[in-house]
């Protein structure tokens, strides 16, 4: 084990080997004929319409065994009675899912990133991403020796204790926090939950490090679990790019990319978001850096971006990184107009040759449709742009070939002309 910037790294933790000795659910699904073409491609998810009986009487989150027609197991799920996804594969194998799977998920999970903590090059990673780890509905998150937990599926919450287990477990880990206030809980028929679950409270602000920037971390009450891990390749890149260059940072939240803007030797950093809260704490990251003034405006971004249009203001760099406007694809027209106009504004206040970095988080929006809204935002501004780089989550969150739906992020870096 290692030690870096006051965090213990499991670098050769043994996951060890889970058992895979048949081990029978008392509940089975069985699929409607054909409906098992997705599940023998290995998708993680089965909805509601792909199934033709339930054979026992599952509570919410247990492990059932799924069929096929014929009689063929095919995985082992998390039940969900309430959700159009009615079940969530745990392993494709018959086995016994406990408190020992959850512990050898974990540690794997944590292994595979132990070499970015070890680098140095940040003391925050996401530990677990869902399906994309074998975890479905579990997101952890580590800030130094604290973990921030989202259980976001019935599978999940019912393993919670076991799941908390193995989180605490980890080198060098302090205390997990829950987060599981997400809106995606109501789909499963959950509540939110919210407080710490193991370990010793927090007393003090919980820094972290990133490119050699500090930021406060607002476990308790900020976006997701505190902090945009999954932008920290996407803010080098603009702190790269922005030496004697004027930069806006649309949704700024706790200043991550504004901040980067200023390290890179930014000429000036104008930072916009609608909260109050946000806009304090990335105030306070500023401080923490001892960086040049930033220009903070707090308000609705559309009107503000409206506002410099009619200003006639320009910059030479626009981010444009907005929370998520569609977090299902029923969501996805009302977010398509929403990002067209607020790209149509981006490319309107680019000064010749200027760059716009804009961003969707949403997993309603395919990387493609994101693409066609951001061509049309430029047509109707008429300028000509074109793009030099696509930007993704940063690599602690992994997309499983089979699970396409865990890239979630979506990037275009567009250059107009001069």
């Amino acid at each position: 084990m290692k030690r870096e910037a006051g965090i213990a790294v499991p670098l050769n933790v043994r996951a060890g080997a889970s058992p895979l000795t048949p081990h029978a659910p008392s509940a089975k699904l069985i699929l409607k004929p054909g409906r098992d073409k997705s599940l023998k491609r290995r998708h993680p998810w089965i909805f509601s319409g792909a199934i033709a009986r339930i054979e026992g009487a599952p509570q919410s989150g247990e492990t059932v065994e799924v069929q096929s027609t014929d009689g063929v197991t095919l995985a082992v799920a998390a039940y969900s009675p309430k959700s159009q996804i009615t079940a969530r594969v745990w392993d494709w194998h018959l086995r016994a899912i406990d408190e020992t799977f959850f512990k050898n998920r974990i540690v794997a999970a944590a292994n595979a990133r132990a070499s970015l903590l070890a680098r140095g090059m940040t003391n925050a990673a996401r530990l677990a991403h869902g399906e994309s780890d074998g975890l479905p509905g579990v997101i952890a998150d580590r800030y130094a020796d604290t973990v921030v937990v989202q259980l976001l599926a019935a599978g999940a919450e019912r393993w919670r204790d076991a799941i908390a287990d193995a989180l605490a477990s980890l080198p060098g880990v302090a205390r997990v926090w829950e987060r599981s206030d997400a809106d995606v809980r109501e789909l499963e028929g959950l509540p939110p939950r919210t407080g710490l679950l193991r370990g010793t409270p927090l007393t003090g602000a919980l820094i972290v490090h990133e490119h050699g920037l500090q930021f406060k971390v607002e476990i308790e009450a900020g976006h997701k679990t505190g902090y945009y891990l999954d932008q920290r390749d996407n803010h080098l890149f603009l702190k790269n790019i922005s030496e004697s260059r004027s930069v806006l940072d649309g949704f700024c939240y706790s200043g991550g990319f504004a901040l980067h803007a200023l390290a890179g030797g930014a000429r000036s950093v104008t930072a916009i978001d609608s909260s109050g809260p946000a806009l304090a704490l990335a105030r306070e990251n500023a401080a923490l850096n001892h960086l040049p003034p930033v220009e903070w405006i707090e308000g609705d971004v559309f009107q503000t971006l409206r506002k410099f249009r009619d200003q006639n203001r320009r910059f030479d760099i626009i981010v444009l990184d907005p929370p998520k406007l569609a977090p299902t694809a029923a969501h996805a027209e009302k977010a398509a107009r929403a990002y067209k106009d607020a790209n149509l504004l981006g490319f309107k206040l680019l000064n010749p040759g200027g760059v716009l970095m804009t961003y969707s988080c949403s997993g309603g929006v395919s990387a493609d449709l994101f693409q066609k809204i951001v061509a049309g935002a430029a047509l109707d501004a008429g300028v000509s742009a074109r793009i030099e780089a696509w930007h993704h989550a940063a690599a602690d969150h992994p997309v499983a070939l089979n699970f396409p739906e865990g890239e979630y992020l979506k990037g275009l870096v567009c250059r107009i002309a001069s």
